[in-house]
């Protein structure tokens, strides 16, 4: 019990850490009209803000393999907490003291800056805490990411009913004490080493590893079966399921981050009785069945379901993953942790763009861009049980 106590507020740390980043991944997209509107700036320049996003948090994934060993856990994770903070409060900020545009996507490269440190670091520090049953515990951690996109999509919404939209800079300000706040939790907390010195696999050493691309490609297929969802959830609800835009956009992300989040509690109270590789594969013949049930069915409701049901469906396979090659490969390290939530964002980047490029080759036909992304749930069912083959054979 002291031992739980004294990691207690490690865990607490890490899990708003994860709230942080939802925050940063969230925000900005409630704000994009309000953009539009008020500094006049294109739909086509405001897309390039997720874009900047994405590409700064593929940089900084790539970068941690090999700097964070340099400076530090605690001193790279409070520099997420950091860059998070000063991002959010720039977005607030910035677009009036200068050119808007510039302002607003300086702001989210900041803050992007802070949310790829957290994807990287907030695992291994849990994962080198002396937790019984880690994979629960991880699942329990990354659900806080789900708890975070709700609380922000809701509390945002409320916030400009309440005071209206034209009071939108003081959002991220608001939210930005979150972050600010961790700063002082990461400050105190114990951060164990997660592999001792000179004992962590290198770059090249997990690319010789077979198992490992494996990793790769579950954490690809992983985020590409969320994501491709997530991001189209309100599209598709609204051009195939006929749900009014408001309610689409609304419902669509919150009742998908919902169930997502559902998942990861049930399996991180109950997973010491359940196999991970089985609920993994169970998990990923539900996303597949999902993801036909939403391209095939005729039936808007059975298509509202499928898409709601694959946010449950998807809850696991990404921390999920990264328990699964943290036991098979205990020396891997910061390489390991840095590789696996790059591959996991270019899968959240792949997905989407297949999805929405196949639907724009049949004449902007949702249906059948969710049908092509019914692929990448195959993909991971045959990742897993590859696995449990090759577990069953070292046995």
């Amino acid at each position: 019990m002291a031992k739980k106590n004294k990691y207690s507020i490690t865990l607490r740390a890490c899990y708003l850490a994860f709230i942080t980043q939802a925050i940063t991944a969230n925000l900005a997209a409630l704000l994009f009209l309000r953009f539009h509107t008020e500094f006049g700036i294109s739909l086509g320049k405001i897309s390039v803000i997720p874009i900047a996003f994405f590409v700064t948090q593929i940089t900084v994934d790539i970068l941690c393999a090999g700097i964070v060993n340099k400076i530090g856990y605690r001193t790279a994770i409070i520099c997420s907490e950091i860059m998070a903070g000063l991002g959010l409060i720039g977005l607030s900020v910035l677009p009036s003291v200068m050119d808007p545009f510039a302002g607003i996507l300086i702001s989210a490269v900041i803050y992007a800056v802070g949310s790829g440190l957290i994807e990287v670091l907030a695992s291994p520090i849990v994962e080198a805490c002396p937790f019984e049953n880690k994979a629960s515990v991880m699942s329990i951690l990354h659900s806080f990411y789900c708890w975070g996109c709700v609380g922000v999509i809701v509390l945002s919404s409320l916030f400009f009913i309440v005071f209206g939209i034209e009071h939108w800079r003081w959002l991220p300000c608001i939210w930005a004490l979150i972050p600010l706040y961790n700063i002082y939790n990461f400050a105190v907390c114990p951060i164990e080493s997660l592999t001792e010195d000179g004992k962590e696999m290198g770059i090249k050493q997990l690319l010789k590893t077979p198992v490992f691309f494996l990793g790769i490609i579950l954490m690809v297929c992983a985020g590409a079966s969320e994501i491709a969802m997530a991001q189209w959830f309100s599209a598709f609800a609204e051009s195939a399921v006929g749900m009014q835009k408001t309610t689409g956009d609304l419902v669509g992300p919150c009742m998908f981050a919902v169930a997502m989040g559902i998942c990861r509690i049930i399996y991180g109270k109950y997973g010491d009785k359940i196999k991970l590789t089985d609920f993994m594969l169970g998990s990923g013949a539900l996303c597949l069945a999902c993801y036909l049930a939403a391209s095939l069915s005729k039936s808007p409701v059975i298509c509202l379901i499928g898409c709601i049901v694959c946010g449950f469906s998807v809850g696991i396979m990404w921390p999920g993953t990264i328990s699964i090659m943290s036991k098979r490969l205990p020396a891997g390290g910061t390489a390991m942790f840095a590789l696996l939530a790059m591959a996991g964002d270019l899968g959240g980047a792949l997905g989407p763009g297949a999805v929405g490029f196949f639907a724009q080759i049949n004449n902007d036909d949702l249906k059948k861009g969710m049908l092509l992304g019914s692929i990448f749930p195959l993909v991971l069912i045959i990742s897993v049980v590859i696995i449990k083959l090759k577990i069953r054979k070292e046995r």
